[in-house]
């Protein structure tokens, strides 16, 4: 048998256990006890014996022995016994029970076997120092703490509907562990936002307090009604007498107290307290820690090796390796069934899903159950049930309290925004008008407090709301201007609000009515009404004005088809008179039938007959009399006819038609989600736009950009837009809806995006905050806000601004501003040319009466000449008379007559285009005219003179 164990061993068996088998774990265990009394200690060895026989817990071949020991009230006596009777008998864990009188045995128990790190459990130590594991290193118990009674006061308030609670502790360890606990545990309910608990006020009282009238009054006039209280049985019974006295524990008022409270003799009618279950069961303890250490044993022994437990006092400098395991084990065991419920310890090694009674305090003093906290199996968790009808509560009331005193008198607290807030600072003598209200400004860092009156849309709405839910209010401006920041205190990690929502979180402040945006950062610190107007994130820019420079006609066509039309009229015109001026039936070359001439087409007139026609403007002379060249001008004559009309339309919708609205089209323009340098935009810094931005990833980069260019009021940006400093302010529209219809030159670009509504802001459980959404709900349904919307944010000016972008735009100077500057720029041109033409002719003059005289003195020359040719001429008439007569031939005879031919053929001849010229014949004998276009022809006589 023996080998066959040990062939399965060496093939099955994990390294851990050739260790257990090379040095076997021990069989025999030792369990310690320091017990309060005989009848435990009996039972303490009557249970260990029992165990022995149960396979489940203890392997065959194991068996636990009992050491069990008095407990001394002298906890040095216990210190001793604990290494004279228990560590010397190698004891590998320790069951510690409470003293009957005394308080620090059971801690000398845990010091002493802590030090060698044996495991202790206690089975009724319940103070909150056992839970710090850097004294009390090797300490469990099957007994929760008093803080943990905090769980329980948690689920007892969200079972009632308590919100807001004052907290009373006394100062010692286990007063402010409870604290903490309570603090952490509400704290761990914040993705609930209804079941928060808020804590109004904590009292913090000394141990053995003698008068606690002063603490009371401090806390009469707060909100909270409902006390929770941790003190002893001495300390609650000075509290609960002074409290009587100051009616404090009458109809109206709630109290949760601990186990100890509930003690005291004078314990008021109707306060509710816990008592844990199986509290004074030492039997029942005694056998679940025993079952629990058997547990990890059993577990331990499967996985580790473990060693002998000391065996003495004396060497001081030896820790126990397998007790810092075997707490470990411990820890992690979970007994389902146990005596005292389900038994399981947290990483402190304190007991959990520990049961308690919810004890009402009833007539003649009497503690009747009125409901459990208990583990529930089906959903493995702790649940509350409690029987409301059999509560008495104080002032013997069969109904619940409030839990709170609610304030007919608000502090309300609000900011200048228009339209929602206008703000007007008061003279010394001025007195507010009748539709506004009183609203000062108190400036803490300057300790100074300006007087201002306030009227608007929340203004309507506050007054309206104080009369429906009946309140009275006094009003005042946001200290700092601002609605509120999260920002680091002092430049240290811890953060809070700044503005309006820190007013109301520091709790310096009820209500504000204003235009807050509902966000879920502000939620988490506050408490808003359903909203009093639905709105989202637009942006508000200028609307782009045309710009109009001295050019402005010139837009409807761009640069390069001004330049084709000027370039296509002097070709056109070139072309006209290279037509005319080769074509056989042009002006060069046709004659008119009726005798006259006209002037020729030069290229002049062909320019000038392009630009009559590209015009319109008359055409006079100089119009071509080619088939060619005329059908050139009746393509170049649609063509202009195009142009013009094209011309035209364009300039309609360029200068009258045209209303350009915005240049961005929205959230999503490119321009906004990668900022150009000269695109600027931004919001108001620590509003909800800002927080909106910081949340959304997706607009990091844009946000990055905008950041260092957000102004400290919406005021300073609209202004800015208005003047062109800022191109792009985003913010909430329903403000700047209101401004662009104030002034028709702001416009909102794009669709809403962030969309959310403007509540009132209250504290977190405030006892208006029902009222309050209902009043709104009742508004919105009787049309109220509808009229409020009319009277402040529209105001009749949004359909005058739509009727002004319907109508044509009318031109005005600084459209047609070019129009006027090309006349002026040719009636300079006129007068220019004018004066050269006239210096031109001036010279022309002068050259023309030098030529007459130099004419003149030829032509008197000439006739000098004439008259001496006609002599001579008579001369030779009479000569050759005299030789005819003698009938001889004379030269001078032939000279004439050749003279003769050549006068009427030669000269003439010398002036182009003579086959044209028909000359008019007259007498044989005389001398043939002149043409009228040809100076003046005198015959040169002077080869006549001999």
């Amino acid at each position: 048998m023996l080998l066959l164990a040990f062939s399965a061993w060496i093939l099955l068996g994990p390294p851990t256990v050739q260790a257990q088998w090379s040095t076997p774990n021990p069989s025999v265990f030792n369990i310690g006890g320091v017990l309060s009394n005989n009848s435990s200690e009996n039972y303490f060895k009557e249970t260990i014996a029992y165990l022995n026989y149960n396979t489940q817990y203890v392997p065959k071949g194991v068996t636990y022995y009992d050491i069990a020991i008095p407990m001394d009230p002298n906890p040095i006596r216990t210190a001793l016994n604990v290494c004279k009777y228990l560590i010397s008998e190698r004891v590998y864990a320790v069951v510690v029970s409470h003293p009957l009188t005394g308080d620090l045995s059971p801690a000398a128990v845990s010091y002493t076997s802590g030090f060698y790190h044996i495991p202790v459990i206690g089975i009724s130590s319940r103070d909150s120092a056992f839970s710090d594991k850097n004294i009390h290193v090797s300490f469990l118990r099957t007994v929760p703490p008093y803080s943990h009674q905090a769980d329980v006061w948690v689920e007892m308030l969200k079972h009632f509907n308590y919100k807001k609670v004052i907290f009373i502790h006394s100062s010692d360890t286990d007063g402010r562990a409870i604290l903490g606990r309570f603090q952490t545990t509400s704290q761990s309910l914040e993705d609930d936002i209804e079941i928060k608990v808020q804590v109004e006020s904590i009292i913090e009282f000394e141990p053995g307090v003698e008068n606690f009238a002063e603490q009371l009054n401090e806390i009469k006039n707060a909100q909270a009604r409902v006390y929770l209280m941790y003190a002893s049985k001495t300390d609650a019974k000075v509290i609960f007498r002074d409290a009587a006295t100051m009616n404090m524990t009458d109809a109206g008022y709630a109290w949760i107290v601990t186990e100890q409270a509930l003690e005291a003799e004078n314990a008021p009618e109707g306060i509710l307290g816990l008592r844990l279950v199986n509290a004074t069961n030492e039997k029942a303890h005694i056998r679940d820690s025993i079952y629990v250490l058997a547990s990890a044993l059993r577990d331990m022994s499967q996985t580790e090796e473990i060693t002998e437990a000391p065996k003495d006092c004396d060497n001081s400098g030896s820790i126990w390796k397998t007790g810092k395991e075997l707490f470990g084990y411990i820890k992690r065991q979970v007994l389902l069934n146990g005596e005292t419920g389900k038994v399981a310890f947290d990483d402190q090694g304190d007991r959990i899903h520990a049961e308690y009674n919810i004890v009402n305090v009833q007539r003649r003093r009497k503690q009747n159950p009125v409901g459990k906290y208990f583990f529930n199996k089906e959903t493995d968790k702790m649940g509350l049930s409690v029987d409301e009808k059999s509560i008495v509560w104080p002032g013997r009331l069969q109904t619940k309290p409030e839990g709170f005193m609610i304030p007919t008198h608000l502090k309300v607290l609000t900011i200048e925004e228009k339209p929602f807030v206008y703000t007007r600072k008061l003279g010394e003598l001025e007195e507010c008008l009748p539709d506004e209200i009183p609203c000062p400004l108190f400036n803490a860092t300057q300790d100074e407090t300006g007087k201002y009156c306030c009227k608007g849309f929340c203004m309507d709405l506050l007054k309206e709301l104080s009369k429906k839910i009946n309140f009275t209010y006094s009003l005042a401006l946001s200290p700092d201007g601002q609605f509120g920041n999260y920002v680091p205190k002092n430049s240290s990690n811890k953060k809070e609000w700044t503005g309006l929502i820190g007013e109301l979180v520091m709790e310096r402040a009820d209500m504000i009515v204003a235009p807050l945006t509902i966000n879920p950062e502000r939620a988490e610190f506050i408490e808003f009404s359903k909203p009093f107007k639905y709105q989202g994130i637009t942006i508000l820019e200028k609307k782009p004005s045309r710009s109009s420079t001295l050019v402005s006609f010139l837009q409807p066509f761009s640069n390069t088809l001004w330049i084709l039309v000027m370039v296509s009229v002097h070709v056109v015109a070139l072309v006209l008179y290279l037509l005319d001026r080769f074509s056989p039936f042009g002006r060069f070359k046709l004659a008119n039938t009726d005798g006259t001439e006209e002037d020729a087409l030069n290229l002049s007139s062909a320019i000038w007959f392009a630009w009559g026609v590209l015009l319109n403007s008359g055409i006079g002379e100089g119009t071509p009399r080619s088939f060619s060249a005329r059908v050139l001008g009746m393509v170049w004559a649609g063509f202009a006819m195009i142009i013009v009309a094209s011309y035209t339309a364009n300039l309609a919708a360029f200068l009258v038609l045209e209303r350009p609205k915005t240049k961005l089209t929205g959230i999503n323009d490119a321009r906004l989600r990668n900022t150009m340098e000269n695109l600027t935009c931004a919001t108001v810094k620590g509003s909800a736009v800002d927080m909106y931005f910081r949340r959304q990833v997706e607009l990091s980069n844009m946000y990055r950009t905008m950041e260092s260019n957000n102004y400290a009021t919406a005021e300073e940006a609209i202004t800015d837009v208005k003047h062109g400093k800022l191109m792009a302010f985003i913010w909430d529209s329903s403000r700047l809806e209101f401004e662009a219809a104030q002034d028709c030159e702001l416009v909102t670009a794009g669709e809403l995006f962030g969309r959310s509504g403007y509540g009132i802001g209250l504290q977190k459980s405030s006892p208006w905050s029902d009222d309050v959404t209902l009043a709104i709900l009742d508004f919105h349904e009787s049309g109220f806000m509808e009229s409020l919307d009319n009277k402040w944010i529209l105001q009749g000016n949004l359909q005058q601004c739509e009727q002004f972008e319907k109508t044509p735009n009318t031109l005005g100077l600084k459209n047609m501003a070019g129009v006027f500057f090309l006349v002026a720029v040719g009636i300079a041109g006129g007068i220019i040319l004018i004066v050269i033409e006239m210096a031109y002719k001036k010279h022309q003059i002068k050259k023309q009466k030098r030529l007459d005289l130099a004419r003149h003195a030829a032509d008197k020359w000439r006739g000098a000449v004439e008259v001496s040719k006609r002599k001579n001429l008579r001369q030779s008439l009479a000569t050759q008379r005299r030789i005819k007569s003698n009938g001889v031939n004379d030269p001078t005879t032939i000279s004439l007559v050749v003279d003769k031919y050549q006068r009427i053929g030669g000269p003439e001849r010398a002036w182009p285009g003579d086959s044209d010229i028909r000359y008019r014949r007259g007498d044989d004998a005389g001398v043939q005219p002149v043409p009228r276009y040809l100076p003046a022809y005198t015959p040169d006589v002077s080869h006549l003179v001999v």
